[in-house]
């Protein structure tokens, strides 16, 4: 996650938000007051530090789960860092390809938990999730053009929450795909079924996970006992998506559309 951060840091610095885009008219009567009131030769330091890659924009990440703070103190601390640079608003956006319980109430409760500890001096925004981009489709899409299949299935680890996993159907359809879940069916083994049932010989298993972890090794041990479930069907397991700079650019879409 960390080197998506930076790519997403890189492409806000390639755009219009260097120094005279943040004097401009997002949150800049406090910066502009402040910097005003700075010597002249802090003034040129602190232009220097925000327009470096290190310091400005300011990008950080936070975890919902498995961190040393829980996601409304990591909110806090980050939030900390943005006032001090000036800065009193704050986006955020979740990781997340569906609208489950963690987006759709999880997130949204530790930012109130955020904000009850900031009061005023901060505004917090949170953006729609990094799944609802719609050329997320396109990008997947291209990503896979080589694939060499007779059929594909993606593979999310899908959510109980009602109308969660459309999405997903969604993105299948534009891979020529069909979806199966990881904690919900239909499951992996019941699509194979079908497609083996249906005569494909090469079936491609495109794993709908940004980064590989504890699930994505879990389905990779999965797919060695399906081979062998189902020795008449060759069966090729993708990577997650991964961090790139097309992702970072739907990223800065999704924050800058706000």
């Amino acid at each position: 996650m960390e080197k998506l951060a930076e790519l997403v840091r890189a492409q806000l610095g390639t755009q219009d938000t260097l120094w005279t885009r943040t004097l401009s008219d997002r949150q800049t009567s406090l910066q502009a007051k402040r910097f005003s009131q700075l010597p002249e030769a802090e003034k040129t330091l602190r232009r220097a530090m925000l327009v470096s890659s290190a310091w400005y924009p300011l990008v950080g990440t936070a975890t919902l789960e498995l961190a040393d703070a829980p996601l409304h103190e990591q909110i806090r601390q980050f939030a900390s860092v943005t006032l001090s640079a000036g800065c009193d608003r704050l986006q955020l956006l979740p990781l997340f390809l569906l609208p489950g319980v963690h987006v759709m109430e999880d997130i949204p409760r530790e930012v109130t938990l955020a904000l009850a500890s900031l009061g005023q001096a901060v505004v917090i925004n949170q953006q729609p999730h990094l799944g609802a981009h719609p050329d997320l489709g396109r990008m997947l899409a291209s990503q896979q053009a080589m694939v060499d299949a007779d059929a594909k299935i993606l593979l999310s680890h899908g959510t109980r929450r009602v109308g969660g996993n459309a999405p997903v159907e969604a993105v299948a359809a534009g891979l020529g795909a069909v979806a199966a879940y990881w904690s919900v069916k239909p499951t992996l083994e019941e699509q194979l079924f079908v497609l083996a049932g249906a005569g494909h010989k090469r079936i491609a298993i495109l794993p709908y996970f940004l980064f590989s972890g504890g699930i994505t090794d879990a389905i990779a041990q999965r797919v060695v006992g399906l081979q062998e479930q189902f020795p008449e069907v060759e069966l090729r397991l993708g990577e997650p998506i991964g961090a790139s700079a097309e992702l970072a650019n739907l990223i800065v879409d999704l924050v800058e559309d706000k």
